[in-house]
């Protein structure tokens, strides 16, 4: 009789995707054991794909804005009635082995992927292939892949998950190679929107365990992998920096117990508190507590610390020669590089933790894109935030014609009729909301941290400016005859002609905002999420060798591909599409080595 006491909080180990575990038999063996792939494509029409290819998120649409401020809101209101982490405690607790056939191992990182078809599957196929070279290294397709947060975007819904994460996988390795390459999962800000739980269908499964040609390595939202030469990797899951639970603490307990001093950790986690921590101290805590109460009392060293969630490629690296790593270019839009802080304290000295691990400086020793090239990108917001978020250039474009026709109401004497008078009523009011809209949109309640005075002084600027170019609008509005005009004839005519034009204009409007708050540190995650860069992504191919050297290769790859063909290739491991100009993939720096 199995102790169910025994299998649920002991970790049990975990080998072969076959241990422990009955093989399927019956007519669909083949297809239970994942051993085939689903039919091939003969297009790229979703019918034939299974999945509906999707744009990349808009995010500064009206609703979407709207949606993601209710989500945060909630979460930030009923977050620790919906965590579940407590309830993992019923599932079995499992440790994952990962060896390589030569006694090392290939392993890939890779975050911040949800997104946009077109640079998902870039990054997917590229992660797919058999083998890549990259600047003359020969790098062979990974026996592990560990995703490491956002894994959906914007929202964890299951429609989501298939058209944004699954259905690209899926696409890019088919079916199980002889290998048997594994995945793990750590779950992010975008994956805990829905309380976790399409996550935990999707990644932690008791049967199907397959991902595309991947197996599910993981029994809950967090992992432990024991890799070559005494190598860990651990996956924690702290639900966007709140408490890490007491099930979890347990987990790695367990853990702990078979690291020893000559152990050395790979620690995979939600977010870069490392970096966070410079404007928000306390959000490197409980990672601190973490290293500091599960890992330094065996002696065991932390060598890697990894994230996403800020979309770019960063690397620090400390006295130690602990390496801090953000590889957030998994498909999602860039974030700029060019405002990270040269150094940073880790743990920061003004952290409010009574307890914390010493201080140590780390010094930025890498990043793409470049500090130049992220520049340049920001510039990009006049062409692309029209362009990416036509819904929010609509916004602005009612905002400003109501606006208008508020101030016409109020200066045009000449008019008597009652009904373009009624436009005089809420002028006030309209002033009132605009400026408040633009001084919360300097500082949205999701960004965290504390709202300080160039963020009041920048939103209500930008409200102003709002103000001034509605009274512009005013002006010439009254110099044309549609005012004069019998009602409503005056009021079809501005939102037919008017609300176009001054839409557009007030959409260039917030893209010089834009490039003007973000020099002071303002609104910089607009800049770009309202630009939708889609290039610029990439992922960490890792090599641990079998004398336990730790090789890092940053893969990026410049442009993503926008032009797909079904693949020729008809083997079930080929990928089912194959883009039309061929990826060129290089390393964002040389490969860096951890012993």
């Amino acid at each position: 009789m199995t102790d169910d006491h025994t299998s649920r909080d002991e970790p049990v180990d975990v080998g072969s995707p076959a241990r422990g575990r009955a093989q399927p038999l019956g007519p669909y063996a083949e297809e239970a054991a994942g051993g085939r792939a689903a039919r091939r494509p003969r297009s790229t029409d979703p019918l034939e794909l299974g999945f509906t290819p999707r744009k990349p998120v808009p995010w500064l649409a009206p609703f979407l804005l709207i949606s993601t401020g209710l989500r945060t809101l909630l979460a930030m209101l009923f977050g620790a009635y919906l965590d579940k982490r407590e309830l993992q405690k019923a599932l079995d607790a499992e440790i994952s082995r990962q060896v390589g056939p030569d006694g090392g191992l290939w392993l890939d990182y890779v975050a911040d992927l949800g997104d946009g078809f077109n640079a998902t599957y870039s990054v997917a196929y590229l992660l797919a292939q058999r083998e890549i070279t990259v600047d003359g290294h020969r790098l062979p397709r990974a026996q592990t892949l560990v995703m490491g947060g956002d894994q959906v975007y914007p929202s964890a819904e299951y429609a989501a998950y298939e058209d944004r994460c699954k259905g690209p996988y899926q696409a890019a390795l088919p079916a199980t190679p002889p290998e048997q390459p594994t995945i793990f999962a750590v779950p992010g800000n975008h994956d805990w929107y829905d309380g976790l739980t399409a996550f935990l269908r999707l990644f932690v499964r008791t049967r199907d365990r397959h991902f595309g040609g991947w197996r599910t390595g993981q029994s809950r939202s967090y992992f432990a992998a024991e890799l070559p030469a005494d190598w860990w990797l651990l996956g924690l899951d702290d639900q966007s920096g709140s408490y890490v639970d007491d099930p979890q603490l347990t987990y790695f307990d367990a853990v702990a117990k078979r690291l020893g001093p000559q152990s050395r950790v790979i620690l995979a986690v939600p977010a870069p508190a490392w970096v966070k921590a410079v404007d928000q101290p306390n959000a490197y805590d409980s990672i601190d507590y973490f290293v500091r109460t599960i890992v330094a009392p065996t002696g065991a060293q932390v060598r890697l610390l990894i994230s996403g969630d800020l979309h770019h490629y960063a690397r620090y690296t400390g006295p130690d020669g602990r390496q801090l790593v953000t590889s957030g270019c998994g498909g999602a839009y860039l974030y700029p590089t060019h405002k990270l802080p040269e150094r940073i304290e880790v743990p920061p000295r003004d952290t409010l933790a009574r307890r914390s691990s010493p201080s140590r400086e780390y010094e930025l020793a890498g990043r793409y894109p470049d500090a130049a090239r992220s520049r340049r990108y920001g510039w990009g917001v006049f062409a692309w935030l029209p362009r990416r978020n036509p819904g929010f250039s609509a916004l602005l474009g009612v905002l400003q014609t109501l606006l208008m026709l508020s101030m016409a109401g109020v200066t045009d004497f000449r008019s008597e009729a009652s009904e373009q008078r009624l436009f005089s009523v809420p002028l006030v009011a309209m002033v009132l909301v605009t400026v408040l809209a633009a001084a919360m949109f300097a500082k949205p309640p999701s960004s965290g941290g504390k709202r300080q005075a160039r963020h009041w002084i920048l939103g209500i600027g930008h409200g102003l400016a709002h103000v001034g170019l509605a009274a512009l609008g005013t002006w010439v509005w009254l110099t044309l005859p549609f005012h004069g005009w019998s009602w409503p004839l005056p009021a079809v005519a501005a939102a037919v002609l008017y609300l176009p034009v001054i839409g557009l204009v007030a959409s260039q409007l917030v893209a010089g905002y834009l490039l003007v708050a973000s020099a002071f540190g303002v609104n910089v995650n607009e800049l770009f999420a309202g630009q939708g860069i889609e290039d610029a992504k990439g992922f960490v191919r890792m090599r641990i060798d079998p004398d336990g050297t730790l090789t890092l290769y940053p893969v990026v790859v410049d442009r993503v591909s926008r032009d797909w063909r079904v693949n020729s290739d008809q083997s079930p491991e080929s990928s089912w599409l194959v883009p039309a100009t061929p990826l060129v993939p290089r390393l964002a720096e040389p490969p860096i080595t951890v012993t």
